[in-house]
C-alpha cells in the first residue's frame, strides 16, 4: 500500500491551493505512523518548505511576497493504491527525512 501525502498552501486572505503526491511505501508502514513520524520534523508539527522538499509550489500565481508567508502546512497521510508519482520516486521514508531538511528555519 502506497501513502499519499496531502499539503496546501494557505495565503494571507486564507485562500488555499491544495496539492498531493503518492509514494511507495515498501516496507508497508502504516500511513498514521507515517504522519507521527512527519510531526516530528516539521515546524509546529505541520510547516514545510514545499522547494527544499521538493513537491511542487502551491503559491498563487499573485503571490506577494510581503503579505503572504513561503510556508506549506501537510494535511494528511492516507494509505492508497494509487502508484507513485513522486518526480524523485522517494518512498515515503526517505520523503519524510526530506521533511526534515525542509523544515529548518
Amino acid at each position: 500500500m502506497n501513502v499519499r501525502f496531502e499539503y496546501l498552501y494557505r495565503d494571507s486572505g486564507n485562500f488555499k491551493n491544495w496539492g498531493e503526491v503518492v509514494f511507495s511505501n515498501p516496507r508497508g508502514v502504516p500511513a498514521n505512523i507515517v504522519g507521527a513520524m512527519a510531526e516530528q520534523v516539521l515546524i509546529d508539527r505541520t510547516f514545510f518548505s514545499a522547494a527544499k522538499a521538493d513537491v511542487p509550489d502551491l503559491h498563487f500565481a499573485d503571490h506577494n511576497e510581503d503579505l503572504d508567508h513561503g510556508w506549506h502546512e501537510t494535511h494528511a497521510f492516507l494509505p492508497t493504491d494509487e502508484p507513485s508519482n513522486d518526480v524523485r520516486n522517494r518512498n515515503i521514508e526517505e520523503f519524510v527525512e526530506s521533511l526534515r531538511c525542509a523544515s529548518i528555519v
